[in-house]
C-alpha cells in the first residue's frame, strides 16, 4: 500500500470526478492521500474533503503564491481549521522565487509568521521551495528542533537534502524522478536514507511518465514508486512499505 503525502484534490481539476479520482487510486494500492491547502478556501476544502472521504486527510496553510493576501483574520480561521481532527500538517508554507507571485519580502514575512504559528500548534510542517533552497533552509535552521515536517516536491541537490534532514525533515519525491532529464532528483532518490523518504504527487500537476502531459492523480504515484524502487535496487514492496511507515508516523495517521 501506498500513501500520496501532497496532493490538492480540492482543485477544480478535480470538480468533475473527484470520488472516481480516489476510488482509482484506492484500486491502484493508495491507502491514503494528504490534500493539501494553498489558501484559506483551500484549506476549508481540503477539510470538507477529510470528512467526507475515509482515505483522505488534510493539511491547511497559506501557499507563497497567496502570502500577500494573508490578514490576521486568515490566520484565526487556519487555527481553528487546523483543530479538525483530521489535519495532520500545516502547509503548504514556504518561498517561490521562481513565478514570483507575491514578493520576496512579504513572502519570507509570511513564511516566518506560518513556521512561528505551525510550532504553535504542533503539527509537522509541509515546506515549499522553489528557487530559493538557501533562504529556505536558513529559516527552517533558525528553528532547529521546534518544527519537523516534509520539504514537498524536492528540487535541491543531494548536499540541501542532507541539511534538511539534518533539521529533521523528510523528503519528498515527485513524478519528476521519472523524467529523462531529472539527473539530480533521481541521484537524491537514491541517495537519501530510506527512513527519510516520502512520495508524492502533486496532482494535478507534474504526472509522471507514462502519464506526463495529463492531469496527475493519486493513482499515478504508482509510477513514480516503481521508478524510484528501481533506481535503488530494491523491491518495489520493500519501498512501499518503508515510505508508507515514514508517512504514518510524520503525520500520525491511523
Amino acid at each position: 500500500m501506498l500513501i500520496d503525502s501532497h496532493a490538492h484534490i480540492g482543485l477544480d481539476n478535480f470538480d468533475c470526478d473527484r470520488e472516481e479520482v480516489l476510488e482509482r487510486a484506492g484500486e491502484a494500492g493508495v491507502e491514503a492521500v494528504i490534500t493539501v491547502g494553498i489558501d484559506l478556501e483551500d484549506s476549508m476544502k481540503a477539510v470538507e474533503l477529510a470528512r467526507r472521504f475515509d482515505m483522505v486527510w488534510a493539511a491547511v496553510g497559506v501557499h507563497p503564491h497567496e502570502a500577500a493576501a494573508i490578514t490576521p483574520e486568515t490566520y484565526e480561521k487556519l487555527r481553528a481549521l487546523a483543530s479538525e481532527d483530521k489535519v495532520v500538517a500545516y502547509g503548504e508554507i514556504g518561498l517561490d522565487f521562481f513565478k514570483n507571485y507575491s514578493p520576496r519580502d512579504k513572502q519570507i514575512l509570511r513564511f516566518g509568521e506560518q513556521l512561528d504559528l505551525c510550532r504553535e500548534l504542533g503539527l509537522p510542517v509541509i515546506i515549499h521551495d522553489r528557487n530559493a533552497h538557501n533562504e529556505t533552509v536558513n529559516m527552517l535552521s533558525e528553528r532547529r528542533g521546534e518544527l519537523a515536517g516534509v520539504v514537498h516536491c524536492f528540487s535541491g541537490d543531494y548536499e540541501m537534502a542532507r541539511r534538511c534532514m539534518d533539521l529533521g525533515y523528510h523528503i519528498s519525491i515527485p513524478g519528476t524522478v521519472t523524467y529523462k532529464n531529472a539527473s539530480t532528483v533521481r541521484d537524491v532518490a537514491r541517495r537519501v536514507p530510506l527512513d527519510f523518504l516520502l512520495l508524492e504527487t502533486d496532482c494535478p500537476f507534474l504526472a509522471p511518465e507514462p502519464k506526463r502531459g495529463r492531469r496527475n492523480e493519486p493513482a499515478c504515484i504508482v509510477h513514480t514508486a516503481r521508478k524510484i524502487a528501481e533506481i535503488r535496487g530494491i523491491a518495489f514492496d520493500e519501498l512501499a512499505v518503508a515510505t508508507s511507515a515514514n508517512a504514518r508516523r510524520l503525520f500520525g495517521l491511523t
